[in-house]
């Protein structure tokens, strides 16, 4: 039987937002968004954390070289990311809601497609230091 562990990169983002159903008025969007779909965008201190899960390889001892998952995520999602306005920069968020859990999921998308399928991927976005979100659930 593997021993699997769990490692962790967290990485760190800056990106403006706008909450908004296009479908709906201002009215609308306002009451249930708030201050979120201020037409102007608004803007969040991303905190990324990227967990890999697996058995730790005889060779190395790692479970993935943590320098390596660290120039993914850079190529993949801060550089696709940071210091950009998700709705309008990032052509994930098209036509999607680039709510935190939104965030994660399209996150784990990009580094799925990048990481060996024989490890675990999970993700979790800190919007706020209060508010976060995890792709995917156990």
């Amino acid at each position: 039987m593997d021993k699997r562990v769990a490692v962790y990169r967290k990485e760190h983002f800056n990106a403006a937002h706008r909450l908004f159903n296009p479908a709906w008025n201002n009215e609308d969007n306002a009451r249930v968004f708030g201050k979120c779909s201020n037409p102007n965008y608004h803007g969040h201190n991303y905190e990324l954390v990227v967990k890999i899960t697996g058995a730790p390889a005889a060779d190395t001892g790692f479970v993935i070289d943590l320098k390596e998952l660290s120039d993914i995520v850079k190529e993949y999602v801060l550089n696709k990311m940071d210091h950009k306005n998700l709705n309008l920069d990032v052509p994930e968020f098209k036509n999607i809601n680039p709510t935190v859990e939104n965030i994660s999921i399209i996150i784990y998308e990009l580094l799925r497609k990048k990481i060996d399928s024989n490890l675990d991927l999970m993700v979790r976005v800190y919007e706020t230091p209060r508010n976060f979100a995890e792709y995917p659930v156990a």
